[in-house]
């Protein structure tokens, strides 16, 4: 279980978040959503303890301040917005560098175990013929799986996803968080996930948590959170009927 209570955290002494208080449970995808500027990235950092905060997060009844940065590893994974690549590294080892938290050492001490679970992800994120290219070459979405792939290895417990569909295409969105889904009830894990599209929000998540200046405006079921009144509220814009209309053009096509 994941426990947040009465956090803040934030930049150069302004917090960005302020009071947030949620919890997700095994087996469960929790999806922030909001508009830009909100506070969600800032939200997912400071889970995955990159920036000071006051307030408690707790794993299993664990503080997460009390775990070592290593062990913190092995509980928590963050698959942040891809800015640039520092190393030209190939497909297959940037995946296997997710394994380095199970390991005594690099990549050359992998165990066969390992090598299966790298393979396997590999295989299930259709990453396969591109195993051997180097990182550098690839387009943005085969980057943004690479990196899922990287972060799925590391098998930890809770996974906290910034925007995972950004640069996919529809058929690729989908099939992502397909599998996200699927891994989350066979593994028994947590996902919180940042995610723009309020459609895949509807139809992935378990749970929404809606945001606006920092704060959550709304959780709960994402049919009782996404309502029309709070949407606008928070977007500023009528999305229900933009959506109906969109709904519409569809139908006639």
């Amino acid at each position: 279980m994941l426990e947040i209570k009465n956090l803040y955290a934030g930049y150069g002494g302004t917090d960005v978040i302020k009071n947030i208080n949620l919890d997700a449970n095994a087996g469960e995808i929790l999806c922030i959503a909001g508009p830009n500027g909100c506070g969600k990235s800032t939200l997912l950092k400071t889970i995955a303890r990159l920036l000071p905060y006051r307030g408690s997060i707790t794993v299993d009844g664990q503080d997460a301040a009390s775990f070592t940065r290593k062990d913190l590893s092995k509980k928590i994974a963050l698959l942040g917005q891809i800015s640039q690549i520092y190393f030209p590294y190939t497909v297959y080892d940037t995946v296997s560098l997710g394994r380095y938290v199970h390991t005594s050492g690099f990549l050359k001490n992998l165990s066969a175990e390992d090598r299966n679970i790298i393979a396997d992800t590999i295989e299930r994120l259709e990453l396969e013929d591109i195993q051997n290219r180097l990182i550098t070459a690839l387009s943005g979405g085969q980057l943004q799986r690479v990196f899922l792939a990287r972060t799925l290895v590391q098998d930890p417990e809770i996974i906290l996803l910034d925007e995972p569909t950004n640069h996919l295409d529809l058929k690729h969105q989908v099939e992502l968080l397909q599998y996200l889904s699927a891994w989350v009830k066979e593994k028994n894990r947590i996902i919180v996930g940042v995610l723009h599209d309020l459609n895949l929000v509807h139809r992935f998540s378990d749970y929404t948590a809606l945001m606006s200046d920092g704060k959550i405006v709304s959780h709960g079921k994402p049919e009782e959170v996404l309502n029309g009144a709070m949407l606008r509220e928070v977007y500023g814009m009528d999305i229900g009927s933009f959506m109906r209309e969109s709904l519409e053009r569809w139908e006639k096509i």
